[in-house]
C-alpha cells in the first residue's frame, strides 16, 4: 500500500471518474494500481503485444476477456499513453462503458503533457501523482495520512521528534525512495538499478514517446546535470557543452520533465523589485548520482516538497506551486511554497545550524510567508533571528 491507495479508490469508486497515476520510472506505479485490483479486475499492458494486440482490435470490448462479467469491473490500463491514439481511446471507452468500468490508467510519461490531437478528456478524469517514498511515508510504511496545508503550517512552531526518523532519513539518502534500492538495500543494486534505470528513459521511452534520434547527446545531458543541481540552469553553458542549439537543448531539458527523470523550479517574480526571472533550477528524481553534499541533501529536500504540493493540488485542498527565489544581488532561498500566488512557507537548507541565513529573513520580510524555516541535516530545533531553524529528520517525516 502506498499513500495514493485511498485516493485512487474514492476517484474510481465515489467520484465516478478515471484514475491516471503518473511518476517515474521504476516508482511503483505499476504495483500499486495492481494491488487495488479486486479478483474480478483485470490489467493491461500496452507493453504486452498480447494486450496491445487486444486493444486495437476490440477497443470497446477488450476488458470482457478478462474481466468475471460482474455488475461494475475495474481495470488497469498501463503505459497506454504509448498508443497514439490514447486519448480518444479513453475518451471513447469511458463515455461508452463508465457505468460499468473503474479505470486506472499509469504511464510514466506525463499523461496531463501528451494530449496531442483528438478530443479533450476533461472532465472524465483526475490526476495523481505517485512519487519515491520519503522519510514520513517510509516511516508510516507506505499508510501515509499527509498533513493538509493549514496543519502542516502550523506543526512547524513545533515539530514533534518521531522515532527512527534520522535512520530513515539515511537510508533514503543512501539508497534513494525508489522502492526497489531502498528495500534491497545494497549499493552494489543501486549502482546496476541506476544503469538500467537510464537506459529505460533514454532509450525505450524516447524512442516510444518523442522524435529525438541523438540519443547519445541525451545521455551526454544526463551525465552533464548532475552537476548543475542547486544553481540557476544556464541553458547556454549546455548548449556549448553539447555543440547544440540553444532551442534544442531547452527541449531537451522539458523532455526530461515531460518523462520524470527530472523537474523545473522557476524563480519566483511577484512584486519583488530585481528578481531573477527566467533561469529555472532542475532537480532529479534520482539524487543518489550527485556529486555534491549539499546539492544532494537540497534535491532531497525539493523531491519532499514537490510531494506535497502534488498531494495538496491532488486532493483539491488548494492551488500550490514550488519556486525558489533570487535576486540580482543573489541574495537566494531555496524554496517557495505559493498557495493561491500568495507566499505560503519559505524553506532554505542547510548542511549545519552553524552556516547564516540572512536572505531567509531578508525575503521573509518582503513576502510575509505563513512560516519561514531554515531546515537543517545536523543541527537542533530553535529560532534565530526571523525564522526556525529546524533539523531534516524532523521536518522530511512530517512529508
Amino acid at each position: 500500500m502506498r499513500y495514493l491507495s485511498a485516493d485512487l479508490a474514492r476517484c474510481v469508486e465515489e467520484e465516478r471518474k478515471m484514475a491516471l497515476l503518473v511518476g517515474p520510472r521504476q516508482v511503483g506505479k505499476t504495483t500499486l494500481a495492481r494491488s487495488l485490483l479486486p479478483a474480478s479486475g483485470a490489467y493491461f499492458n500496452w507493453d504486452i503485444e498480447e494486450d496491445r494486440r487486444l486493444l486495437v482490435r476490440s477497443p470497446g470490448e477488450f476488458w470482457r476477456a478478462k474481466t468475471a462479467g460482474t455488475r461494475r469491473v475495474r481495470i488497469v490500463l498501463d503505459e497506454i499513453h504509448k498508443y497514439p491514439r490514447w486519448k480518444r481511446f479513453l475518451k471513447g471507452l469511458f463515455d461508452a462503458h463508465s457505468a460499468e468500468l473503474e479505470i486506472l490508467v499509469t504511464g510514466s510519461g506525463r499523461l496531463d503533457v501528451y494530449q496531442r490531437g483528438g478530443d479533450s478528456l476533461l472532465g472524465r478524469y483526475f490526476l495523481h501523482h505517485l512519487h519515491p517514498f520519503t522519510v514520513g511515508e517510509l516511516l508510516a510504511g507506505g499508510e501515509q495520512p499527509l498533513p493538509p496545508p493549514a496543519q502542516f503550517a502550523e506543526t512547524l512552531e513545533d515539530v514533534p521528534e518521531r522515532a527512527g526518523s534520522e535512520e530513515a532519513l539515511e537510508r533514503i539518502e543512501r539508497f534513494t525512495g525508489f522502492p526497489e534500492p531502498l528495500f534491497k538495500g545494497r549499493e552494489e543494486f543501486l549502482v546496476r538499478w541506476r544503469k538500467m534505470r537510464r537506459n529505460l528513459v533514454l532509450r525505450e521511452d524516447l524512442r516510444d514517446l518523442t522524435r529525438i534520434r541523438e540519443l547519445g547527446l541525451l545521455e551526454s545531458l544526463a551525465l552533464l546535470l548532475p552537476d548543475k543541481i542547486g544553481s540557476p540552469l544556464s541553458l547556454n553553458a549546455l548548449r556549448e557543452d553539447l555543440g547544440v542549439a540553444f532551442n534544442t537543448v531547452r527541449g531537451w531539458v522539458e523532455t526530461f520533465c515531460r518523462l520524470y527523470y527530472l523537474f523545473e523550479l522557476r524563480p519566483f517574480v511577484g512584486k519583488l523589485s530585481r528578481s531573477l526571472r527566467r533561469e529555472a533550477k532542475v532537480y532529479l528524481f534520482d539524487p543518489s548520482e550527485i556529486p555534491s553534499e549539499g546539492a544532494r541533501f537540497e534535491n532531497l529536500v525539493a523531491l519532499h516538497l514537490l510531494k506535497l504540493v502534488d498531494v495538496w493540488n491532488d486532493r483539491g485542498q488548494g492551488e500550490f506551486d514550488l519556486h525558489y527565489l533570487r535576486d540580482k544581488e543573489k541574495r537566494e532561498v531555496d524554496f517557495l511554497i505559493l498557495e493561491s500566488r500568495r507566499p505560503f512557507v519559505m524553506v532554505e537548507c542547510k548542511l549545519s545550524q552553524s552556516e547564516p541565513t540572512p536572505s531567509l529573513d531578508y525575503f521573509a520580510e518582503r513576502l510575509r510567508p505563513r512560516k519561514a524555516v531554515c531546515v537543517v541535516r545536523q543541527g537542533r530545533l530553535t529560532r534565530r533571528g526571523g525564522h526556525l531553524v529546524i533539523p531534516a529528520s524532523r521536518f522530511l517525516a512530517l512529508i
